[in-house]
């Protein structure tokens, strides 16, 4: 059986943001609102060894909160074998800094990504004598803990804000690799569910990959693509950041409508997003579609 744990549900910054005096963060400080942190999932075959995708700069409160996490066999122990990263973005990689401590484990990333991690020397706090980097190759299967087999794939996206190099376009240097999507399987079944917190557009390549999946997990980042600077809370788009919206012609949920996906799940989703307020007419409008919003502490089972 797949065992998932959402660890975090939110966009960088999490909810409440901490220098947000929005209604809704307002709201999530005072307890009427669900507080998120940061997006990761955690994820086991056998109950024993966990696989954490995305290491989010939440990640000690995460395994504080979530007992499966917690060492139990020796003075010194984790249950997390690996750590999987979809994008080199801050609210994934800044959490690795937390697995310090000469604990081993491996981090799985693209060449992309891995560049980053070689490229800030603070990263080399993770000792190479217990904590191994390995490279993804896209399309190729590979086992990062028992029972458990994932493949990652690219997916429309962009390289992460602090990486960005200034060149004329929209494309600001990004590569394939800088994004990532991960379906991850459970071999002794093949049971399989779809990872996907960070995409910008839905082509008929990804269509075709997610059609008739049991579970996906996806972009929520925005309700509607320029809510940011409607609400005066930021100066970016959604697509300028490198996201899918929720709504629209080609939002996500349009999207979806024709890939027979038989669960899906919202993360990574943005302080802006009024989904996270459970009254809003928006949170009403996506369980209208079939939709899901993901919460921490969230558990499903395949």
């Amino acid at each position: 059986m797949l065992r998932i744990l959402v660890l975090g549900a939110a966009a960088g910054g999490g909810f409440p943001q901490w220098n947000s005096n929005s209604e809704a963060c307002n709201r999530a400080r005072s307890g009427d609102a669900r507080s998120l942190t940061q997006s990761s999932l955690a994820v086991t075959a056998d109950g024993e060894h966990w696989v954490v995708l995305d290491a989010s700069p939440d990640i000690r409160h995460q395994i504080n909160e979530n007992p499966a996490l917690h060492p139990t066999k020796r003075v010194r122990h984790s249950p997390i074998s690996a750590v999987v990263l979809t994008n080199g973005d801050v609210d994934h990689v800044a959490g690795l800094l937390t697995l310090r401590e000469s604990t081993p484990f491996t981090i799985h990333a693209s060449d992309r990504v891995l560049a980053v991690l070689k490229a800030n020397s603070i990263f080399n706090v993770l000792n190479p004598e217990y904590v191994t980097r390995s490279e993804i190759a896209l399309e190729a299967p590979f086992a990062p803990a028992p029972g458990l087999e994932i493949e990652a794939f690219t997916v429309p996206g962009k390289v992460a804000l602090y990486l960005e190099d200034g060149d004329a376009g929209n494309n600001f240097g990004t590569q394939d690799g800088d994004t990532i999507g991960l379906v991850v399987r459970e071999t002794a079944t093949g049971q399989n569910f779809f990872y996907i917190p960070g995409c910008a557009a839905m082509p008929e390549e990804l269509a075709g990959r997610l059609t008739g999946a049991p579970l996906v997990f996806f972009d929520g980042t925005l309700f509607e693509n320029d809510e940011m600077i409607s609400r005066r809370e930021g100066i970016k788009t959604g697509q300028r950041m490198g996201h899918m919206s929720m709504s629209g012609p080609a939002g996500v949920m349009v999207a979806f409508e024709s890939l027979g996906v038989g669960r899906r799940i919202f993360i990574h989703i943005n302080n802006t997003n009024p989904v996270l307020l459970e009254d809003s007419a928006e949170r009403a409008a996506v369980a209208a579609a079939g939709w899901e919003v993901a919460w921490d502490g969230m558990e499903v089972a395949l």
